[in-house]
């Protein structure tokens, strides 16, 4: 039987979700108030669309929500969503995510919190995007940065240069050559289409290659691809947004940090609040500012103002003046790929980390394996441990043997962290971090459970 999904708000993290969910078999209904968004949707996608608001009762009175197994509440507006959660948890909904912006209702001291709404899982998009831009300040010459196993092991994006001494080499070949570097070539994107490769794989100049390792070996693998990281003093960061103030609030005492904000009112607001940042009020574009504040000596720079055409100039202009590190913020995720090849260092987008946090959520559920799905790269990260009786041990196959759309990425023994080679064997019990496309989650299932 399909699995209901009703999803309150298309805008971008909504269609984006659904464009993910509709590739699978799920039985899937959207609600949104604009007729144009319905619209988009239905134009392209095997969905039901309700035109409608979201939070009205005559609304999802349409629909029998004791058959809903996933209530998505996901408009911009807190109180929409809360509204529609409570109404769908009293009508009987299954399980209900919702989307807030507003971090108070997570606060210890909150009066109202998403509990009383009968919501079982939020999701805090400005949050999850200020998460993936401190891992990047941290680790730095990274495009991107997943932690797996409380952060002992990580997937780190690192954009090969036409200087890399990887550019012409095969996999297998560097493997070999940097034994004392134990790392595994996950995934790589070429020409913005992404693939698990095989085993003879060349690397490629403009080529973002993930690759696997050990939280400690992180630093020696990004030094082996020549993009060696470096240490970070002073920040700036454009805009006083939500996710701008998330970061300064949390980077102030480690770091230097500065924010540029236009708005008069918004930066002496805010001044008050964030006692260890430097807010000046200014335009982030002004050139003669930039000069005045001796841009060229910022280590890292994260364009975060809710205006993404500003944020994709500002971090041009800046590139362009030598700073070391370029973060930008995007919120239209058609323009993801795009921007990845303009010349930043890194882009991260506040509705895909949604969207990745949601589609984990319900893939995890679906198919008995906790699963992260990252739907900018197009692929799921898998971590189950080994069954005594599966294929894999009954078989007595040996790693070589594994079709070549599963990376193992990294095993776990009894609390040691492997990351494998081609003579690693593996045992019943292991726990394993396996990187694929969605479609082959099913052949990771009949290997090793």
């Amino acid at each position: 039987m399909d699995i209901k999904i009703v999803i309150i708000g298309v805008g971008e993290v909504g269609f984006n979700l659904v464009k993910a969910l509709s590739k699978e078999k799920f039985d899937i209904t959207v609600i949104d108030i604009k007729e144009e968004k319905c619209q988009r949707i239905t134009n392209t996608m095997d969905v039901r669309a309700i035109v409608g608001d979201g939070a009205s009762q005559r609304i999802l009175q349409q629909l029998d929500m004791t058959n809903i197994d996933y209530l998505l509440a996901l408009t911009r507006i807190d109180e929409v969503n809360l509204v529609a959660a409570k109404s769908a948890y009293e009508m009987g909904a299954k399980k209900i995510i919702c989307r807030l912006r507003n971090t108070e209702y997570s606060h210890e001291s909150a009066i109202i919190t998403p509990e009383q709404f009968g919501i079982d899982y939020v999701v805090y998009p400005e949050k999850a995007a200020q998460r993936d831009i401190e891992n990047l300040i941290r680790q730095t010459s990274a495009v991107d940065l997943e932690e797996f196993k409380n952060g002992q092991i990580n997937m780190v994006g690192i954009q090969i240069a036409h200087s890399s001494p990887l550019v012409g080499r095969n996999i297998k070949n560097v493997e070999l050559s940097n034994p004392y570097i134990p790392h595994k070539l996950a995934l790589v994107i070429r020409e913005n289409e992404s693939f698990i490769p095989p085993k003879e794989t060349i690397y490629k100049k403009d080529d973002i290659a993930y690759f696997i390792g050990k939280a400690k070996d992180i630093n020696e693998i990004q030094r082996m691809a020549g993009k060696p990281a470096f240490k970070v003093k002073n920040i700036m960061i454009l805009g006083a947004g939500k996710i701008g103030r998330l970061l300064a609030k949390s980077l102030q005492y480690d770091y230097n940090v500065r924010i540029v904000e236009q708005n008069f009112e918004k930066a002496k607001k805010f001044g008050k609040t964030l006692t260890d940042t430097l807010i000046l009020q200014a335009n982030g574009l002004d050139i003669d500012f930039l000069n005045s504040e001796n841009i060229q000596e910022t280590d890292c720079f994260i364009a975060a103002t809710e205006n993404e055409q500003t944020n994709i100039l500002a971090s041009l202009l800046v590139k362009h003046y030598g700073v070391k590190q370029v973060i930008l913020h995007i919120t239209t995720t058609n323009y993801f790929k795009a921007v990845r090849r303009i010349g930043v260092d890194a882009v991260v987008s506040k509705n895909i980390s949604a969207v990745n946090e949601v589609l984990k959520l319900i893939r995890s559920d679906q198919q008995d394996l906790p699963v992260s799905s990252f739907e900018d790269l197009n692929v799921d990260a898998i971590e189950l441990s080994v069954v005594q009786e599966c294929r894999y041990i009954r078989k007595k196959l040996t790693i070589d043997q594994i079709p070549e759309e599963l990376c193992i990425g990294a095993i776990c023994r009894n609390n040691e962290m492997i990351i494998p080679n081609n003579h690693t064997e593996i045992y019943a019990e292991d726990e394993l971090l396996v990187i694929t496309k969605e479609e082959s989650i099913s052949k990771v299932e009949k290997l090793f459970q």
